[in-house]
Order: structure tokens, then C-alpha cells, then sequence
């Protein structure tokens, strides 16, 4: 019993942590877990567009090969439409082209005729670019104001540390410990939401920069197919190689 009753005196009398992250947001009280929570969510919605862009992305990109592969070996437009994914970028951009050329042709002008396509053609190439878009800005957003919504934080953490240096009459680091760590875990938190949002920002809109080239170049090529009636095609991508068959192996001699 002595010894039970020693351990549990040394285990009163040892110091307690009143410095973690909890500790910290308990100190901080309302503003601290406002903080964290909008930071949270910032950080939640940065990769779940992330993840989300990504997959759309690059399934475009696969959709983009695939099209190379197959689309300009139909004999008509049309038919190559066809065998396009459904919902699919490079279809929506073909059948845009196939209904231009069908009211094109109700217009006398040739030069308007032709006006009528380009301008449908990149209606639509516009209309694909701004759904990919869809996402970014709200990367953007995190990436500029979360370390605002972190300095909101320390500044309320250094002004809580000065409220307990006046009330205390001395700078002691018992008193002022616990509001400079809560508001450096805000500035941390800050930063550590903002720098991935900026960096998936830049990522996705480079690659939103190479579809949108691969999406301009399809529309011209279809522009032109249709302008000469189908006599003006690009050349087929060469389809993947695919793996030689494994000689088969020589009968065993008895």
C-alpha cells in the first residue's frame, strides 16, 4: 500500500502539459475553434477539388489519345462522332461542328457561313474551358486568405498574451506561454492550407493550359474538315504497339 500510495503522489505532483493543441484551442476558446473549423474546411474543399479536377482531367486526356487513334479514320465526320465516348469533350466539340455546318448552310454569305462555324466551334471549346475552370478560383481564394484567417488567430493569441502580462504585472512565461503557442499554431495552420491550395492551383491550370491547346487544335482540324467537305484530315495517331506473342515452347523429346 505504501508504495501504491507513493506512485500516485509522484503522479499528482507531476507537472501536467497545458501546452498542447488542445490545450491551446481550450485556451483560446470560441475564436480559436472558429478558426480552426473555417481553416478545415478550407483545407477539405482545396483537395477535394484537387482529387476531383485530377480525375477529370485526366480522363479528357485518355478520351484525347483514344480520339487520335480512331476518330479521323472514319470516312465521315459523322461517323467518327459516333464512335466517340457519350458526354465526352472531343464529342460534344464534334457534334457542335456537324449542327454549325447544318445552319451554316441555311446563310447566302460563304464568308458568313464560314464566320458561323468558327464561332460555334469555339463557342464550344469555351463552354468545355470553363467547366474545367470550374474549382480554381475557390483554390485561389484559400490560397490568398488563409493566412489571414491564421493571423486572425495569433493576433487574438499575442492580445490574450498581453491581457495576461497587465493583469500579472510581469512577463512571465508561465502567463504568456499558452497564448504565443496558441497563436503560432495558428499562423502554422494558416500556412499549411494555403501553400497545397496554391500549389494544386498552378498544377490543375497547367494542365487546364494543355487541353485547352489539345482542345483548340481538335476544333481547327474539324473546322478545316468541314470547310473542304472532308477532303482536309490530320493523320491518325499510330495505334499502341501492342506486346509480341511468346513463342510456343518446343515439344519435349521422349
Amino acid at each position: 500500500m505504501l508504495i501504491v500510495d507513493i506512485l500516485a503522489a509522484a503522479g499528482e505532483a507531476a507537472p501536467q502539459n497545458k501546452f498542447g493543441f488542445a490545450e491551446a484551442l481550450e485556451q483560446g476558446g470560441f475564436i480559436a475553434y472558429a478558426t480552426v473549423v473555417i481553416l478545415g474546411t478550407m483545407s477539405f474543399g482545396s483537395f477535394y477539388i484537387l482529387f476531383t479536377k485530377w480525375f477529370e482531367q485526366s480522363k479528357i486526356m485518355r478520351q484525347y489519345r483514344d480520339m487520335r487513334a480512331s476518330f479521323w479514320k472514319a470516312p465521315t465526320l459523322k461517323e467518327g462522332t459516333a464512335k466517340l465516348e457519350k458526354n465526352s469533350a472531343w464529342r460534344q466539340i464534334a457534334e457542335d461542328g456537324l449542327q454549325a455546318e447544318e445552319e451554316a448552310g441555311k446563310l447566302k454569305d460563304p464568308t458568313e457561313s464560314h464566320d458561323w462555324l468558327h464561332g460555334s466551334l469555339a463557342r464550344s471549346e469555351a463552354t468545355i474551358n470553363a467547366r474545367l475552370a470550374g474549382g480554381l478560383p475557390f483554390l485561389a481564394t484559400v490560397g490568398a486568405t488563409a493566412p489571414f484567417v491564421g493571423l486572425f488567430g495569433t493576433v487574438v493569441g499575442i492580445y490574450r498574451a498581453l491581457i495576461a502580462i497587465g493583469v500579472a504585472g510581469s512577463a512571465s512565461i508561465d502567463k504568456v506561454a499558452g497564448p504565443v503557442g496558441e497563436a503560432l499554431i495558428m499562423t502554422a495552420l494558416g500556412l499549411l492550407v494555403a501553400v497545397p491550395a496554391v500549389l494544386a492551383y498552378n498544377y490543375l491550370q497547367s494542365r487546364n493550359k494543355r487541353i485547352g491547346e489539345m482542345l483548340t487544335g481538335f476544333s481547327t482540324d474539324v473546322l478545316a474538315n468541314i470547310a473542304s467537305g472532308g477532303a482536309v484530315k490530320p493523320a491518325a495517331a499510330p495505334a499502341k504497339p501492342t506486346a509480341p506473342a511468346k513463342p510456343a515452347a518446343a515439344p519435349a523429346k521422349s
